[in-house]
C-alpha cells in the first residue's frame, strides 16, 4: 500500500470557492451533482461539505467520524450494491473498489423517503450522499426523480464520473459542480510532495512520466497505478516494459498477472501497458488489441486466456 505523507484532500480552487459561498450564505440547493473523472477528490470534498453543513446547526464533536462511519442520524449514504446480491460495507470506505457488477436499486432509493420522513435530530437538514449515481438502474432513477421533485428537508449530493448516464431530468434539478482533471504539473506536485518514496518498489524501473500519463489527470488513478505496479515482481514488470515475443514468457506472465491481481487491477494494468508500449512502438494495432483485452477482462471472460491470446497475437504481428 502506498502511503501519503500528509492527510491531504485534492483541492480544486473553483469548487472550494463555490462551496464556501454556499455554506457562508446558507444558500442550499435541493440537490448537487459533483462530477468529474474518478479519483479527483469528489468524495473527499463531499464529506467535508457535509461536515461543514452539519457544523452550522450543531457544532458537536466527532461529526467527521460519524459521517465516515455512516452513523450520523441525519446522514444517509446510498452506494451501489452487487447485482449478484452481496452487501456493501456499512462504513464509508474511501478506498473501496468496484467489481463491475454493481447497481443502485429502487429499494435503496425508496429508503430515502423513509429517512426524510423522520424528524432531524442534530441538524436543520438531512443529507443524502449517492455514490456513483450513474449506476442507478432505470427504476431507481425514476424513483429518485420523483423524490427530488417533492419539497423536503433534505439535501442530495450525487457523485458521478459519467454525467451523461444520468437522466437529463435529474441533472436539471440539481446544481452542477465540476471537478476538472488535474494538469501534469499538479499531478507531479502530488507525486513529489505527498507520496512517501520509500514505499515505492525501488527495484522496478518505473517511468514516472508513463505513470502520470496513465493517470489521465486523476491523483486517485495515479495511486492505483503505482500500487498495482508494485504488486508485481521485478521479473514481471521488466517483461512488460515492451511487447513480449517469447511464448513461454507470455504464458508465465499471464498466469502470474491473473493470480496476483483482481480484475479491476488487471484493467488498470492494461491502461498502463498501453501508455508504455505506445511510447515505444507507436503501433495503433497493438493498442487496439490491448483495448479488446480490457473488454474481455471487464466481462470476466477467462482472464488468463484473454491475456495469453492478446500477447500471442501481438507477438505474431511483431515477427
Amino acid at each position: 500500500m502506498i502511503e501519503v505523507k500528509n492527510n491531504i484532500l485534492i483541492f480544486h480552487e473553483e469548487v472550494d470557492t463555490c462551496l464556501k459561498s454556499i455554506i457562508k450564505n446558507k444558500s442550499y440547493a435541493n440537490g448537487y451533482i459533483f462530477y468529474g473523472a474518478e479519483g479527483v477528490g469528489k468524495k473527499q470534498t463531499a464529506l467535508q461539505f457535509i461536515k461543514k453543513i452539519f457544523e452550522q446547526s450543531s457544532p458537536t464533536r466527532n461529526i467527521e467520524e460519524k459521517i465516515t462511519n455512516n452513523n450520523h442520524p441525519d446522514f444517509l449514504i446510498i452506494e451501489p450494491s452487487s447485482s449478484l446480491g452481496s452487501k456493501g460495507s456499512k462504513s464509508l470506505d474511501l478506498k473501496k473498489t468496484k467489481s463491475g457488477t454493481e447497481i443502485i436499486k429502487i429499494d435503496q432509493i425508496r429508503n430515502i423517503k423513509t429517512f426524510l420522513g423522520q424528524k432531524s435530530i442534530n441538524s436543520d437538514k438531512k443529507i443524502i450522499l449517492i455514490i456513483d449515481a450513474h449506476l442507478l438502474n432505470e427504476a431507481a432513477s425514476n424513483c429518485l426523480l420523483k423524490t427530488l421533485e417533492e419539497p423536503s428537508n433534505g439535501i442530495f449530493i450525487l457523485l458521478t464520473s459519467k454525467l451523461n448516464l444520468l437522466l437529463d431530468t435529474i441533472i436539471s434539478r440539481c446544481q452542477l459542480v465540476r471537478f476538472r482533471s488535474l494538469s501534469t504539473k499538479e499531478i507531479n506536485t502530488i507525486l513529489k510532495d505527498y507520496l512517501d518514496p520509500s514505499k515505492f518498489n525501488t527495484n522496478t524501473k518505473l517511468n514516472f512520466e508513463d505513470l502520470i500519463n496513465s493517470a489521465n489527470g486523476s491523483p486517485g488513478q495515479l495511486l492505483k497505478n503505482i500500487e498495482i505496479w508494485n504488486e508485481l515482481s521485478d521479473e514481471i514488470t521488466s517483461t512488460l516494459n515492451s511487447p513480449i515475443k517469447n511464448s513461454l514468457e507470455i504464458l508465465e506472465v499471464s498466469k502470474l498477472i491473473t493470480e496476483k491481481l483482481e480484475i479491476y487491477q488487471q484493467v488498470n494494468l492494461v491502461n498502463f501497458i498501453q501508455i508504455i508500449w505506445w511510447r515505444k512502438t507507436k503501433n495503433i494495432n497493438l493498442i487496439k488489441k490491448l483495448e479488446n483485452l480490457k473488454f474481455h477482462l471487464r466481462k470476466n471472460i477467462q482472464p488468463k486466456l484473454a491475456w495469453e491470446v492478446t500477447f500471442l497475437k501481438i507477438a505474431m504481428e511483431d515477427m
